[in-house]
């Protein structure tokens, strides 16, 4: 039996009049995908349809005995299910089939466990699969029976193999909890500090593999890992980028989503996920070449509502902007039909089109990034003392200098500053000797 060869199986429950919101086949495809993610070698894939789910072993009895036949065949010692089983079906799966047994929530969890590079990663990763794994101990063995406790004949029941694993599970959960604890601080402190720093956050948010960090590094020029891959890349990474007016923002690259996401990683990477729920402007990447883009799109809402973040309500809609990436891999046609669907939405939802591989519609993404700010930004105008180098200091700290020349004749400093609505009043205040011209309708630095 060799560990390395995969069978990925793709149950389909049949139900009357139900509209499936993507393919099985397209699910499959998915499923294939996260197993090569971990370098398996997929050595037959297929769609199962089921009238009805078994409690003992999810699929019926002839289709059991059917793939362990393929597992025999291909010597395949991994067996893929893209489901969620309980414990006791996993197993007896296992046993059927004498082959590790694998499902979607433990899968994706171990590609998160290969990917996470970062001490804090890590630990989120542990946290997640000690939870999900808690629930998995089921009693296969002898050595998990009761053992007897005290001394003599009259020693009541001792603790089971059961409860000791159990028990040293919670025991290394409370620890992660409080590392994780120390994370959020140290996360709150981050962002408290970028607060005082004034630079706007901007957040990238998607399905995996929408192509989130080409775009992050098409507009940093970095070199974070970006490949065809699900989840290439999985710990955070922020970089400061210039946007064309002088404008600086923090872009923060999240983990990629994916539909039935494990609960126990939305909770476990919480922390990294605040980034985007204190984000100023939230990038949600779609690959929208793919044929289930429309899904794609109801399954990264879903998770942004589980965050707080309701992309229908007014105040949170505001902060979204809908990158339509991958353009370059649809035809003429293709491209004036997405174009006439992104014209016909309101102005405020006007997606952005572009490739993030070849560059094209870049220019687009900041302008709208930069229109998104304005609109919740205050410009200011002040003309200062020469003196007044502690002024001029003070609004470096406080706000975002657009603008800022020296008069060779009388040595005053007129300045351009950009502030969140609710900041104003303190540059107001700071300088009410100075003369102060608002201009909170332009969208671009004087």
């Amino acid at each position: 039996m060799a560990l390395g060869r995969a069978l990925v199986i793709e149950p389909v429950l049949r139900r009357a009049g139900a509209a499936a919101e993507r393919t099985p086949t397209a699910r499959l495809d998915e499923a294939v995908g996260l197993a090569r993610a971990i370098d398996l070698e997929v050595e037959r894939s297929g769609i199962v349809p089921l009238n009805a789910l078994r409690p003992a072993t999810y699929l019926g009895k002839g289709k059991v005995e059917e793939i362990a036949g393929l597992v025999k065949s291909f010597d395949a010692g991994i067996v893929v299910m893209d489901c969620a089983l309980a414990p006791v079906q996993q197993r007896n799966l296992e046993q059927a089939w004498n082959a590790k047994v694998i499902d979607r929530t433990g899968l994706i969890l171990e590609i998160f466990g290969r990917r996470a590079r970062t001490r804090e990663g890590a630990l989120q990763v542990e946290h997640a699969h000690l939870t999900y794994q808690k629930g998995r101990l089921v009693r296969s063995w002898t050595h998990l029976e009761r053992q007897r406790g005290g001394f003599g004949f009259l020693g009541g029941p001792g603790e089971t193999q059961l409860e000791a694993d159990r028990r040293m599970i919670e025991e290394r959960l409370a620890k992660i909890e409080t590392e994780l604890a120390k994370v959020k601080r140290r996360r709150q402190l981050h962002r408290d500090s970028r607060r005082r720093v004034p630079y706007p956050i901007v957040a990238l948010v998607g399905y995996t593999n929408a192509g989130k960090s080409t775009v992050f590094n098409r507009m940093t020029r970095a070199s974070v890992l970006s490949a065809d891959m699900l989840f290439s890349t999985l710990d955070p990474t922020l970089r400061a980028v210039d946007l064309p007016h002088g404008a600086r923002v923090i872009l923060s690259d999240t983990v990629g989503f994916i539909s039935a996401l494990p609960t126990m990683l939305i909770a476990a990477f919480r922390a990294t996920l605040e980034e985007v729920i204190e984000a100023d402007v939230i990038l949600h990447v779609r690959d929208i070449s793919h044929e289930d883009a429309e899904a794609q799109l109801l399954d990264v809402e879903k998770i942004l509502r589980e965050l707080g973040i309701d992309p229908h309500n007014d105040n949170d809609q505001r902060r979204l902007i809908e990158v339509w990436n991958k353009i370059d891999r649809l035809d003429a046609e293709a491209r004036a039909r997405l174009a006439n669907l992104a014209e016909r939405r309101p102005v405020s939802q006007h997606p952005v089109l572009m490739s993030a591989a070849t560059g094209e519609g870049i220019d687009g993404l900041t302008v709208a990034i930069e229109e998104r700010l304005g609109e919740e930004r205050v410009f200011i105008e002040l003309i200062l003392d020469p003196a007044d180098g502690a002024g001029v200091s003070w609004l470096h700290r406080h706000t975002e200098v657009i603008h800022k020349v020296t008069d060779e004749d009388s040595g005053r400093i007129a300045m351009a500053v950009r502030v969140d609505a609710d900041k104003a009043n303190a540059v107001r205040k700071r300088f009410v000797d100075s003369k102060v011209i608002e201009n909170p309708d332009r969208h671009a630095p004087v």
